[in-house]
């Protein structure tokens, strides 16, 4: 299953300039792992001082788009819908190389399990073959 970004603007509550997915490649239910895309542009307001002589994605917002692409898979699910979802933790967060401007940045989210209201994702960012990021988030889901 493909996502358009408008079709995502109709899951997730983010909006310009915090919608950080734009397309989701592929969801995979039996698996409950989610693949998003995220086109990396230098006309993005964190570039204006992150840094300006040098530009590189923050990596809290390479968690964030992670966390977004699972939030699709999650709040698709029509006993989740109009929940808010919030992060609940991340875990072993690692950066490997960074993300610039004009790179695509895909995005890997496997829900493993759920404790409580947790839901706990592995995840992993690539530009092209090059790991960006991975680690663990943990999402709570939060009644409007």
């Amino acid at each position: 299953m493909r996502l358009t970004n408008e079709e995502i603007k109709a899951i997730l509550p983010h909006r310009y300039p915090f919608l950080l997915v734009d397309r989701i490649e592929s969801i995979e239910e039996e698996t409950k792992t989610i693949v998003g895309i995220k086109c990396v542009s230098a006309n993005e307001m964190q570039f204006l001082g992150h840094f300006p002589q040098k530009s590189v994605m923050p990596g809290v917002l390479i968690v964030e788009a992670m966390a977004q692409t699972g939030a699709v898979l999650l709040l698709k699910d029509p006993a989740n819908a109009g929940k808010l979802p919030l992060f609940a933790g991340i875990n072993k967060m690692r950066f490997s190389r960074p993300v610039t401007p004009g790179d695509v940045l895909t995005m890997t989210v496997q829900f493993k399990r759920q404790i409580g209201g947790i839901c706990i994702a592995s995840c992993e960012a690539k530009v092209g073959d090059e790991k960006a990021a991975s680690g663990e988030i943990l999402c709570a889901l939060q009644e409007v």
